[in-house]
């Protein structure tokens, strides 16, 4: 009769290695994919987003498009 030997201590560093594979291939993918959202995110800003001009807040610019025009204030003086 034949026993085998079971020695928790020490591992056979085969399998301690395949144990930890996984580990590194699962945060390997994590990582891809928070880095995949990030450049999927910044390009949706970047499509969305950058199109759209800020308006113009300038004094002199809102005084522009307040101001009546010159030629609607002269028309009106001679309509009745």
């Amino acid at each position: 009769m034949s026993m085998q030997s079971a020695d928790p201590v020490a591992p056979d560093p085969a399998i301690a290695a395949f144990q930890r594979r996984p580990l590194r291939q699962l945060a390997r993918k994590l990582i891809l994919l928070v880095i995949a959202k990030i450049v999927l995110l910044t390009l949706i800003w970047w499509v969305a987003m950058t199109p759209y001009a800020r308006p113009d807040t300038r004094p002199a610019a809102i005084e522009h498009l307040l101001a009546p025009a010159a030629a609607s204030s002269t028309s009106r003086a001679d309509s009745p």
